[in-house]
């Protein structure tokens, strides 16, 4: 971080490469995929799987058909494409390709890591929704928009910092 502060070729190479991979998901993703819906479609779908079958590793009677998400054959969450995840993954793994510094072979590996920690969070978060959903039903909105927003984004932080710390070894001559 400190390098930023001292070479403002850094910062302008860093912004630059984020403002073109904007550009890339806005055209690539916003305007392709996404009205096609089959990625955010099948993602969904697999989120939803997972988090049935993360509750009944956990001991709840946890089912999914289609998006839907069941405990005890009770109905307790929806996973839209907006809660999917796909964003969350293209926005850490923007940030450390963007970032300079680091080995691409580092860089894909950490990228491939911190999608999959990212994953395990949302499936996580979303078995945890279908509980609260079912225990506590008046505080689902605040925890689905506050509480763990807070966690997977303070998480995604706390990836991008370990990846800047430890991983993204800058030389000067960059």
């Amino acid at each position: 971080m400190q390098a930023y502060a001292t070479n403002p070729r850094l910062l302008r190479r860093f912004l630059l490469t984020a403002a073109g991979l904007y550009l890339l998901w806005f055209f690539g993703y916003e305007q392709w995929l996404h009205p096609l819906g089959r990625l955010d479609e099948a993602l969904s779908l697999n989120i939803a799987t997972a988090s049935a079958a993360a509750l009944r590793l956990l001991g709840w009677a946890g089912s999914a058909a289609g998006r839907l998400v069941s405990v005890d054959s009770q109905p307790a969450v929806l996973v839209f494409d907006a809660c999917n995840g796909l964003v969350l993954y293209a926005l850490f793994a923007g940030f450390i390709v963007a970032f300079p510094g680091g080995d691409w072979r580092h860089k894909l590996l950490y990228i491939a890591l911190g999608i999959g920690v990212i994953y395990l969070l949302n499936v996580l978060r979303v078995a945890a929704l279908a509980l609260n959903q079912l225990y506590s039903r008046s505080t689902v909105d605040f925890n689905h928009h506050y509480t763990f927003t807070f966690v997977v984004y303070g998480c995604i932080f706390l990836l991008w910092m370990l990846w800047v710390r430890r991983y993204a070894v800058l030389s000067h001559a960059s």
